[in-house]
């Protein structure tokens, strides 16, 4: 993991200067945003919605988040950190096969609903999915890299591509093959895909 960051410094990273969040505070706002987004859909996730939900001042928010989009992708990078943690103990490859196989499981569930929500919302928004990778994916791809390297040097994986376009390879194809539905994702299918694209050495 990328040295002295956290899981959730991605949004810490675009927070104004001024007075320190209420961490309480901000685990409400992110969420009631990210409930909102799964119960009643992204159009219903307003910022009123959310201030509603959280019993917490427009003010307070529009202070803390420079747009809508930049507080739905925080808070959809707050509940990956807790469903998707990138921390643990162990090899590098039963770490990735852990969290690629814990990813695929949550792509099938609301979480792969609201991910795909908020990337498409950004897209229209802006153009682009650039605040989306800015905000959530640079920081995840970035740490995921460094265990895919880790693994490399230790010679666990012996694919001897870049850490980076092994990376895109394994988490590109889930999320490929979950958005186009070509093939039910299952935990074996992620790890297959992982031994074969990483050639994985059992040690």
């Amino acid at each position: 993991m990328a040295k002295g960051k956290t899981e959730r410094d991605g949004d810490a990273a675009a927070a104004r200067r001024g007075r320190p969040r209420s961490v309480e505070t901000t685990n409400a706002i992110l969420e009631s945003a990210y409930i909102l987004m799964a119960t009643t859909g992204l159009a219903a996730t307003t910022i009123d919605a959310i201030a509603k939900h959280s019993d917490v001042s427009k003010m307070t928010i529009y202070k803390w988040w420079p747009s809508r989009e930049a507080l739905l992708i925080d808070a959809f990078l707050n509940q990956a950190s807790l469903m998707l943690p990138l921390s643990g103990t162990g090899k590098p490859a039963a770490r990735l096969k852990r969290h690629a196989t814990a990813y695929a499981e949550a792509l099938l569930g609301e979480f792969g609903k609201v991910q795909l929500a908020v990337i498409s919302e950004c897209i229209s928004k802006t153009g682009s999915a650039e605040i989306f990778y800015e905000r959530y994916l640079d920081f995840r791809r970035t740490a995921t890299v460094e265990i895919i390297a880790a693994g490399q040097k230790d010679g666990s994986i012996g694919a001897s591509g870049a850490p980076e376009d092994l990376f895109d390879a394994v988490y590109g194809s889930l999320f490929y093959r979950y958005i186009f539905g070509i093939k039910p994702i299952s935990s074996a299918y992620v790890r297959n895909l992982i031994d074969t694209l990483l050639m994985i050495r059992e040690r």
